[in-house]
């Protein structure tokens, strides 16, 4: 390791004030509390007059948070951002070929439920963790698959500028770690989910599904050549079925969960709304960027500054005696200096994802507090020293 790292300095005095940093499901919004939520609906049936209009409430206000298009459809449904995706994939595509852009797992994922679609042809574009491949390589007459942020590889598309305005063919969007984080050109897109576990810190087991206009009459115009389970079902007898989007979820929702979203939306409204949601993502971004710059033994995993994600923000080591280990023992030393950062209880959950490279993963949305990341780098200067300076010795 780095010969001036032969000690190990004495712990930092600040700690984070919330050592949670998870990529999902994130962070509660400052000053949650659960005697906060709305208990009202609990216990009753989810298709009463009441908790029904509380359902369409809070898909209402999703829709204006966001910053949808008015004329553009938004759902609650099951499975989380997994389940409003392949709900979509499934219910949607079959007319067109398909080009699936792959550069984190859950792009992957995706790419392998379409091999098993009713498709006319399968284009797989894959890059490496940490890159994007090059999104020109889309036809603009095909369906599109991608994510906008890649959640386990830390990598977003700079922008939509690739999309054609004049397409033929829809782009179906997984923003999971996007959606209210950073701004989104919607006439770009045509399907958009998400879950309300990420950027807001709600609660798991649901999905947002956000449908255009040209998406809408795909579904009314097109029969996929595979079955549908009843759950992926979005239309009924040729029709988009609108109870799914007025509050009539197709399976029965968590009303605890619902009062969770409200309350995220209240804090959001709160803050100054989607502006100040995207302000605080950056300040988060910035706050770690600013200290990569001038830390030697860290990185970013991906090397252009253009399409690194201020949400799920993923770092790896570059001292070089750290990278002549085998890729085992430095996914067993990340997992000690995060096991340290546990024990301190100044970070939780920030190791790599499983299938990603060795490293770290910081979660950066807008319910982190600038001021516990500034914390969490002294401790992770902290944590490193303490291995660099246990191999030294060994």
């Amino acid at each position: 390791m780095s010969e001036n790292a032969i000690s190990i300095p004495e712990k930092p005095a600040v700690r984070p004030q919330d050592a949670r940093f998870s990529s999902g499901p994130c962070k509660k919004y400052p000053g949650w509390q659960l005697s906060d939520l709305t208990t009202e609906h609990l216990g009753r049936s989810h298709r009463a007059k009441q908790p029904k209009q509380h359902i369409q409430s809070s898909i209402e206000r999703s829709h204006a948070l966001l910053g949808l298009p008015e004329d553009w459809k938004l759902g609650i449904v099951p499975g989380s951002d997994t389940g409003a995706f392949e709900m979509a994939m499934w219910s949607m595509l079959g007319q067109r070929p398909v080009d699936a852009l792959v550069w984190d797992s859950f792009s992957g994922d995706w790419a392998k439920d379409l091999a098993l679609l009713d498709l006319p042809a399968l284009n797989v574009y894959e890059a490496d963790y940490g890159e994007l491949p090059e999104l020109t390589q889309t036809n603009s007459n095909h369906d599109i698959v991608m994510v906008y942020n890649g959640t386990t590889s830390g990598v977003r598309v700079p922008d939509l500028d690739w999309i054609a305005d004049d397409r033929e063919g829809l782009v179906l969007c997984d923003s999971t770690s996007a959606a209210y984080a950073m701004p989104m050109d919607f006439s770009k897109l045509d399907v958009v989910t998400w879950s309300w576990q990420k950027v807001l810190g709600g609660e798991g087991a649901h999905g947002m599904l956000a449908l255009s206009p040209r998406a809408v009459e795909r579904l009314e115009s097109f029969t996929p050549g595979h079955p549908l389970p009843k759950v992926f079902r979005l239309t009924k007898q040729q029709s988009l079925d609108a109870g799914i989007f007025s509050g009539s979820t197709i399976n029965t929702p968590s009303l605890l969960a619902i009062a969770d979203l409200h309350a995220a939306l209240d804090w959001a409204e709160s803050i100054g709304g989607r502006e100040a949601l995207w302000q605080r993502t950056q300040a988060n971004f910035d706050c770690i960027d600013n200290w990569v710059q001038k830390t030697d033994w860290i990185d970013w995993l991906a090397e252009n500054p253009a399409i690194r994600s201020p949400t799920s923000m993923c770092l790896q080591i570059a001292d070089p005696a750290f990278n002549q280990l085998d890729k085992d023992t430095q996914q067993k030393a990340i997992t000690r200096i995060t096991g340290w950062l546990e024990e301190e209880g100044v970070a939780l959950d920030i190791k790599n994802y499983r299938s990603a490279p060795a490293g770290f993963r910081i979660w950066g949305g807008a319910t982190i507090e600038t001021d516990d990341l500034a914390a969490l780098t002294h401790w992770l200067d902290w944590a490193f020293a303490r291995f660099t300076h246990e191999m030294n010795a060994g």
